[in-house]
Formats: structure tokens, C-alpha cells, sequence
């Protein structure tokens, strides 16, 4: 019984350390008129990278968070990247806002949706300037269990 709990316990830390603890500093952040509530929050309407494997998630969870395209310096790539979320915050007003990732980029950092943006950009500094500078934190995203399977841990006896 005791083999199993560590084992157990070693299965639920690597789950955690997937989502967390990665995070990046002084990244660009663009925008993209992704507009989900014009599109119902239809991922392949956008033609999202992550529709192959989101498109299909509820609407709770496809609207439960602010839209973005990552490319950042740190963290997962292509599908490992698609579903998670970032805490992003401004540098310059310390704003903060959890986005979910939907698709993918090439600027090397975020592009997030249009609304976001601008919900985000609370001194008007971004919109001027045409981007942010934000930084981002890997953050659970608080969804209930919807047949992910990421990390399976299996014990024989």
C-alpha cells in the first residue's frame, strides 16, 4: 500500500509540474481578430491550430477564458501547448488576465485575441504601440474533468 502512495503521489507531481512552474518575462504580445463571440466560440471558424483537438470541447470551456496564440520563449509547443493557460501580466500596469491557448504563432511570444487585448491594455500604451510586454505564468485552468488524457499513471500489483 505504501509503494503505491508514493508512487501515486510521484504520478500527481508530474501532473502539477506539466502546468506550472513555467513562466517568461518580457515577452511581446500582439492581437488577432479571432472574435470567438462572433463565432460562437467556434475554434475551427477561426482556424485555430488546436481545433483538431479542442473544437469538440463544451462551450463552458471553449468561453471560459480570453483567447490567445502561443509562441513563447518557454514552455510547450504545438498540441502539448493547446488547452492550457497563461496568467499574463502587463509589465507596465501589473494588470493581470488568465487566456487560454487555442492556436499557434510566430512572433515569438503571444498573440492574443483582439478583445483581450484591449481589456488588457489598460493604459492605452499597447494599442498605441501596435503590441504589450507581458509576462506569463503556466496556471491550472481550473476545468473540471472532460476526457483528457495527458499523464496516465497505472499500477500493478
Amino acid at each position: 500500500m505504501r509503494k503505491e502512495s508514493v508512487l501515486w503521489g510521484l504520478c500527481m507531481l508530474s501532473l502539477v509540474g506539466m502546468a506550472w512552474g513555467q513562466r517568461a518575462t518580457n515577452v511581446t504580445a500582439t492581437y488577432h481578430f479571432y472574435e470567438p463571440e462572433k463565432h460562437n466560440w467556434d475554434l475551427m471558424a477561426v482556424s485555430a491550430f488546436c481545433s483538431t483537438w479542442d473544437a469538440n470541447k463544451p462551450l463552458s470551456w471553449r468561453s471560459k477564458y480570453g483567447w490567445a496564440a502561443f509562441c513563447g520563449p518557454v514552455g510547450p509547443t504545438g498540441q502539448a501547448a493547446c488547452g492550457r493557460c497563461l496568467r499574463i501580466t502587463n509589465s507596465r500596469t501589473n494588470a493581470q488576465q488568465t487566456v487560454r491557448i487555442v492556436d499557434q504563432c510566430s512572433n515569438g511570444g503571444l498573440d492574443l485575441d483582439v478583445g483581450v487585448f484591449q481589456r488588457f491594455d489598460t493604459d492605452g500604451n499597447g494599442n498605441a504601440q501596435g503590441h504589450l510586454i507581458v509576462d506569463y505564468d503556466f496556471v491550472d485552468c481550473q476545468d473540471p474533468a472532460i476526457n483528457d488524457s495527458s499523464v496516465v499513471c497505472v499500477f500493478d500489483h
